[in-house]
């Protein structure tokens, strides 16, 4: 662990936004993004221990910020691929919410749902912490990009699930929950989303998901079925907002349409924004507009949160 020098410069524009993919719609971006004049930084720090893999995450602070919020950054890259220290993206802690940039197991190191357990293995850890950093462990929210979308959605829908929960890391007197969750073009029915997809989505969907389950999909259907958050929602869900883009050629839309369509037939509080125009990633996802809408959500959800033991 290691306490990284707060950087002076920044590559932010338009009031602190960024774009946390690059051109190319199907990698992370290949460098971060300069951290903002005085944001706290720890570095690499573990929450746990699994099969001799160390499991990290980034964490960081905003500036003058009085028990901030805490926001659970989960990164995408197909489960397989991908970095939790490539954030490129400070306009959310420079409106004042910590975040935490979490890494774990990729789908190469080992199958479904080790992904899952790991973010809420990390959640509990955070909250277990939170008092050592200075954020709030009642004001939590959870926000992922593709397949970290999916797996932000899956931890915010499966509270007090006995299987995705995991013993990851300990800390199992605290709670997983979180109390928002964002996704940003995320998967949401692991059943449905091969009939969904377009020729050149096959081609990244196939082979992702028979690395994530261990074989190929068409075997692995239960399996699909429990990391599905549509098949897990429930009238004590969390608000949810949802991204994506109506031109995406790897995540298809219904995927959200799906999970909006769940949220909405138990009556929960839900908004779906379609990003016209937009692929699987990309500027439109990320600027002032969307940035605007994502903080509102967040402001309203959990920066205004109050747990029924403070009222």
């Amino acid at each position: 662990m290691s306490k990284r020098a707060i950087l002076a410069g920044t590559t932010l524009v338009c009031a602190g936004l960024a774009t946390p993919f690059a051109a190319a719609q199907q990698r992370e971006p290949d460098s971060a993004a300069a951290v903002p004049d005085g944001v706290t930084v720890i570095d690499d720090l573990r929450f746990a221990s699994v099969d001799g893999q160390d499991l990290v995450l980034d964490l960081y602070m905003p500036a003058d910020a009085v028990a901030p919020p805490l926001l659970v950054w989960v990164h995408g890259g197909g489960w397989s691929r991908g970095t939790h220290n490539r954030v490129s993206n400070f306009a959310f802690v420079e409106a004042g919410y910590a975040l935490a940039s979490v890494g774990y197991r990729l789908s190469g190191a080992a199958p479904f749902p080790a992904q899952v357990q790991d973010i809420k293995g990390a959640i509990r850890f955070l909250r277990a912490q939170a008092r050592t950093h200075g954020y709030d462990p009642e004001r939590i929210a959870i926000l992922g990009v593709s397949a970290g979308a999916h797996l932000a959605a899956l931890a915010a829908t499966t509270n007090d699930d006995p299987v995705l929960e995991g013993t990851v890391g300990g800390n199992l007197d605290q709670s997983s929950d979180v109390v928002a969750a964002v996704s940003y073009f995320g998967a949401s029915n692991l059943t449905t989303i091969l009939a969904q997809s377009t020729p050149f989505g096959l081609n990244i969907r196939v082979p992702g998901l028979t690395a994530l389950f261990g074989g190929p999909p068409k075997e692995r259907t239960e399996l699909a079925r429990l990391a599905s958050p549509v098949f897990h929602v429930d009238a004590s869900d969390p608000p949810l907002l949802l991204l994506h883009g109506d031109q995406d050629p790897q995540m298809p839309i219904n995927q959200s349409h799906e999970l909006h369509g769940a949220y909405e037939a138990l009556g929960l509080d839900v908004h779906f924004e379609v990003v016209h125009g937009a692929a699987h990633g990309g500027e439109k996802f990320f600027d002032a507009e969307r940035t605007s809408l994502v903080l509102a959500f967040l402001d309203r959800t959990v920066r205004n949160y109050v747990s029924d033991a403070r009222q």
